[in-house]
């Protein structure tokens, strides 16, 4: 078995104009004095990261590794969430999701796709250059609109969403293979990857592709009522980054899992600061020991009632609390004795 690494944060909710979230450097001096050990780090801001010279550069990945090293944190990945959400796009969704582009290729999605296939191979690249082997990212969506259909879905209609998904993206994982860096969708609603089956529908679509790997976040899985915990039973050779981010559902006689259109504080599924959700971390942590999950256990700070500063101070407390170092030997060893092949036969009455 093998102890979670941790604690770790993603940086992304954090960024601001004002120090110390305004840069890298302050960030991540921030985050070390909480007593965080690594950083989840976005690519789409350049004042954590110029994605494309990290990629190109070998020395400017070195430089900003550095930067994160003398703060006494390390990388634990890069994050392209918004980038790898362009990957596919429906058109319903085109000014939405235009603000996650550069301005210059807004009202164009053809060339908004191809960014963000460009994105994603740069994020190959500079996790290679930074030597790490998981890449966080989204799967986009082309079929979300009908995932609760009336009227009824077209026969074929899912079937051909998914074939596309996957002929936009195997190109992606197959740069990814090359560089030697697996890719982890976030199972998230919004996305087609949004559940175990539809990651399973995308498995089979891009031939169980070595690179199509999972970032696992339960807070997503409490909103949809789906078993948590299991799922790392299912999945767990596939999970290779790992969110830590809370959540609770708390139905009502008027609300369900689909919200109401009501705000993130009204709804009856709701994110949460670790600690003051619902999910069991406990079993988690276990699950993800049991399993020999070799990544970080990474903060993500996303809730509607605590500050994220308060929610970081705790946050980095709460992870640490959680990760188990795990055994090197049985509890029962004290009672051993010495063997050999006689002793077996003989116990079970082969030999006398």
């Amino acid at each position: 078995m093998k102890t979670v690494k941790g604690p770790g944060i993603f940086l992304a909710q954090f960024l601001g104009d004002k120090a110390p979230f305004n840069n890298l450097r302050s960030l991540c001096l921030w985050a070390e004095s909480l007593g965080f050990k690594g950083v989840q780090i976005p690519t789409w801001d350049s004042r954590c990261i110029d994605l494309q010279q990290a990629a190109e550069s070998k020395t400017y990945a070195d430089e900003v590794r550095g930067i994160v090293e003398e703060c006494g944190l390390v990388i634990t990945e890069l994050s392209t969430h918004l980038q790898g959400q362009l990957v596919a796009v429906h058109p319903a969704y085109n000014e939405l999701f235009d603000g996650f582009a550069p301005e210059a290729l807004r009202g164009n999605p053809a060339a908004r796709t191809e960014w963000a296939v460009q994105q994603l191979k740069y994020g190959a690249q500079a996790s290679r250059n930074l030597g790490l082997t998981a890449h966080p990212t989204f799967s986009g969506a082309l079929i979300w609109h009908t995932f609760h259909p009336w009227p009824q879905r077209p026969a074929g209609l899912v079937d051909e969403a998914f074939t596309e998904l996957a002929k936009r993206w195997r190109p992606i994982l197959d740069y990814f293979d090359e560089h030697g860096v697996d890719l982890c969708y976030e199972i998230h609603p919004g996305e087609d990857l949004f559940d175990g089956i539809t990651y399973e529908m995308f498995l089979e679509k891009v031939n169980n592709h070595p690179r199509a790997c999972l970032l696992y976040d339960p807070s997503h899985f409490v909103l949809q009522q789906l078993d948590y915990v299991q799922y790392i039973d299912f999945y767990h050779e596939r999970i290779k980054a790992f969110h830590v981010k809370d959540a609770e559902f708390n139905a009502t006689g008027k609300q369900g899992t689909f919200g109401g259109y009501q705000s993130w504080l009204n709804r009856a599924g709701r994110y949460r600061s670790p600690g003051d959700g619902q999910v069991d971390f406990k079993k988690i942590f276990s699950k993800l020991a049991e399993y020999d999950f070799d990544g970080w256990a990474v903060m993500e700070w996303e809730c509607c009632i605590k500050h994220p500063e308060d929610g970081a101070r705790e946050g980095a407390k709460f992870i640490q609390d959680h990760i188990i170092r795990v055994t090197d030997k049985a509890f029962d060893d004290f009672a051993g004795v010495e063997t050999d092949k006689g002793l077996l036969r003989r116990i079970i009455g082969l030999d006398k």
